[in-house]
């Protein structure tokens, strides 16, 4: 049988609830929830039930129903997760994702190995809650679409409710009459009209919820439904009777005076989602008359003019005992509930779900008209047609602000992705038997969301890497001074046209000699060899390389370092570290905003042309003759001031022809440190479509990648933060040969 592909839609949802549950228990876990977080959960947990039961998926229905029910208690009793619950929910909400994942496969998610497991997790749930009556093994498909909380059970633990009675004289009724109710014959308002006769009506709502669009409307259907206070001394038999002929067209409930207030608050449960107030709630559900609310509201008026505000309206409606707690509690549940699922609505109105591949698609086709719009405004001006260079002008503005809204399409923040680390930093660290805390800053900095997929693995090797190597354990750490409590950190911001992820941790650092004899041990430097501190750090990237004394299940079989700096390297970025041994490490990512397109400055070197990232420059200056020659000698020249080292594209990539009387320095700042690259012309801006190098040239230093020219031609994108660095190694050695070399002015 094929899959339904609406399941797609399903598992993406899913996970997205499955998240928030993850972010939001481990948040009860430390103890620092907001109230709102019980709802958080219920309405995920309901949400992700509801949506199963759609598609039959009996298993997810049944698990979640019993996680939904706990939740459920919680939220009715308003009592606080505790941290060994939330431990034990989030196995529940791992349970689910298994669950789940097996239906994103396309297996049975019905095997012995996941039903044991789903089996011992609720087990823990019930002695860890004690609400032994939740637990359930099936649930009915219908039962799990019900769209809004599901009763207690009737064996499920004691109401504190039960025995409290809503005062009011009257009968409710709540009846839903079915759409072909018309086309049977009846008239739903003749049975109203018919209540009249044996009593009097003191209150009637209009429930039109299921009112469709205009355009979907029959008029021979019906979509209304009502809720009717009735004062009568008739009995419960005889307002039935009044329904009769309709009982098989209609859903009627009927609640007699003085009822239970835990039958009222089921009735305001099943209400509709509709924005009411909470006073029109409360009357529509006939716990409350007209008189009485007018009263309150009064009563309200008077207190805000005299003391400048006044209680809220349910806390009034206590006060003045008209109506009972649980009862306003109930309905002011039901009007946030109703009011989130209209921000909800309104958000997925706002938004739509893009398969991924199509936007790479979208972005690629942009990158194809970019280059065809060059070539385009390359022949205009060789035309010497005015109005046709103008119509090319205008035609690269517009094709200029389609890619820049095409790009904000793939631009994601990385916050999420921080998110996902709680787990994980958790997880090891109870592992490891250590206490750890995360810290996270620069949540909503924006970046590829290709980058963001491509450096999660990344990033957990790093994470995991700091706990398991960089923070000690609780005691090492008070011996040390030190609280027993380690922190990592991560962190993102933009920094001149590159963003920056940051993991640091405050454990003991890196042991720079432990380092540097392993190294010698393996070859990799010479004995007598002296390296700086930086250098040694780097070391560590070696493949294979490991300083660890014994091998975890995390890491400390040398591997994964190395891939963490090939992975950036590929996304054209750069690894730093920094570390203090006995105050921690921190290790810097440095990427690219994007992997698709950028807006470039041209230069040209003899017959070759390059493009610089444009926000990777800060200026441009003349280069004249006599500084020239005195700049090849000292590989620096000193701007505003301070030293300023070059890089010469010409010798660097050794391009044939002699340099022009005037050149020019292109001032770059990459990886925080400034550089001056030497350039025959300026050629000015563009936009850059940037095309990958093939395997054979990846590895050149100096270059990030490729783009086609307007012309046809192809040029290479400068890796500016690769140029910086070695600019700066030149001039270090520069330094070393000659101790006071002759500076020299730019014009």
């Amino acid at each position: 049988m094929d899959k339904d592909p609406a399941l797609d839609t399903f598992v993406a949802e899913a996970n997205e609830l499955l998240r928030d549950m993850e972010a939001v228990l481990l948040e009860c876990e430390q103890g620092s929830a907001d109230p709102e977080a019980i709802n958080v959960l219920f309405r995920a947990a309901h949400t992700i039930k509801g949506s199963a039961g759609l598609f039959g998926l009996d298993v997810i229905v049944s698990f979640t129903h019993v996680v939904e029910s706990v939740l459920d208690k919680a939220r009715t009793e308003a009592t606080p997760i505790s941290s060994p619950l939330a431990a034990v929910l989030l196995d529940c909400r791992d349970h689910i994702q298994k669950l789940v994942d097996a239906i994103a496969a396309d297996s049975t998610s019905d095997d012995t190995e996941i039903r044991e497991s789903g089996a011992n997790v609720l087990e823990r749930l019930t002695r860890q809650t004690g609400f032994t009556a939740a637990v359930k093994t099936t649930v009915t498909s219908a039962a799990a679409a019900m769209p809004r909380a599901p009763a207690r059970d009737a064996d499920s633990a004691p109401d504190s409710t039960a025995g409290l009675c809503v005062l009011t004289d009257s009968w409710h009724i709540s009846v839903r009459f079915d759409p072909n109710v018309l086309k049977n014959g009846m008239d739903p308002l003749a049975f109203i009209r018919y209540l009249t006769t044996f009593g009097t009506i003191t209150g009637l709502q209009v429930i039109d919820d299921a009112l469709p669009e205009v355009d979907q409307f029959d008029p021979e259907s019906c979509y209304l439904g009502f809720e009717i206070g009735l004062k009568t001394d008739a009995p419960k038999t005889r307002i039935e009777a009044a329904f009769e002929f309709v009982r098989d067209d209609c859903t009627l409930r009927i609640l007699p005076p003085r009822s239970l207030v835990t039958e009222y608050v089921a009735l305001i449960r099943d209400l509709p989602e509709a924005d009411l107030r909470l006073g029109e709630l409360l009357v529509g559900c006939g716990t409350l008359t007209a008189q009485e609310l007018s009263g309150v509201l009064t009563l309200q008026a008077e207190r805000a003019a005299n003391h400048g505000s006044a209680p809220r309206l349910g806390e009034l409606l206590i006060e003045s005992r008209v109506i009972q707690p649980p009862v306003v509690a109930a309905a002011v549940q039901q009007q946030s509930e109703a009011r989130a699922s209209k921000d909800a609505k309104a958000a997925d109105g706002r938004s739509i779900r893009v398969d991924g591949d199509k936007l790479d698609r979208l972005i690629d086709l942009i990158g194809e008209l970019i280059i065809a719009g060059a070539a385009t405004g390359s022949e205009a001006r060789k035309a010497g047609l005015a109005r046709l260079n103008e119509s090319a002008l205008h035609l690269a503005r517009i094709v200029e602000e389609v890619r820049d809204q095409a790009l904000k399409l793939r631009i994601v923040q990385i916050g999420p992705t921080f998110a996902r680390f709680q787990r994980v930093v958790r997880d090891v660290a109870r592992e490891n038997g250590k206490e750890i805390n995360l810290e996270v800053s620069g949540a909503d900095t924006e970046l590829d969301k290709t980058l963001v997929e491509r450096i999660a693995d990344p990033l957990t090797h790093l994470v995991r890497n700091a706990v398991d190597h960089g923070i000690e354990t609780p005691e090492l750490r008070r011996s040390r001074g030190k609280p027993a409590a380690g922190v990592v950190r991560l962190n993102a911001y933009h920094d001149a046209g590159s963003v920056v992820i940051e993991i640091s941790d405050d454990g003991g650092g890196l042991n720079r000699e432990r380092i540097l004899a392993k190294a010698t041990q393996r070859g990799l430097v010479a004995k007598d060899q002296v390296l700086s501190d930086a250098q040694i750090y780097e070391l560590i990237f070696e493949p294979g390389f490991s300083t660890a004394e014994q091998v975890t299940n995390l890491s400390g079989r040398g591997v994964g370092m190395d891939v963490v700096k090939s992975n950036v390297t590929a996304l054209r970025g750069s690894v730093e570290i920094d570390s203090q041994e006995g105050r921690g490490t921190q290790v810097r990512l440095r990427l690219p905003l994007t992997l698709a397109i950028i807006d470039g400055f041209q230069v040209g070197v003899g017959r070759s042309s390059f493009v610089i990232p444009l926000d990777m420059v800060e200026e441009c200056v003349d280069l004249d003759a006599g500084t020239d020659r005195a700049s090849t000698l000292s590989g620096h020249i000193t701007l505003h001031g301070s030293v300023l080292p070059l890089v010469r594209l010409r010798e660097m990539f050794d391009i044939s022809g002699k340099p022009g009387r005037r050149q020019s320095v292109v001032v770059v700042r990459g990886a925080g440190k400034r550089a001056g690259i030497v350039v025959d012309e300026l050629l000015g801006e563009l936009q850059a479509v940037i095309k990958p190098l093939s395997r054979l040239f990846r590895q050149l230093p100096g270059i990030g990648g490729s783009t086609i020219l307007g012309t046809g031609h192809v040029a290479l994108i400068l890796d500016v933060p690769g140029l910086v660095e070695r600019a700066r190694l030149v001039y270090v050695r520069a330094l070393d040969a000659s101790p006071a070399p002759a500076s020299t002015q730019a014009s």
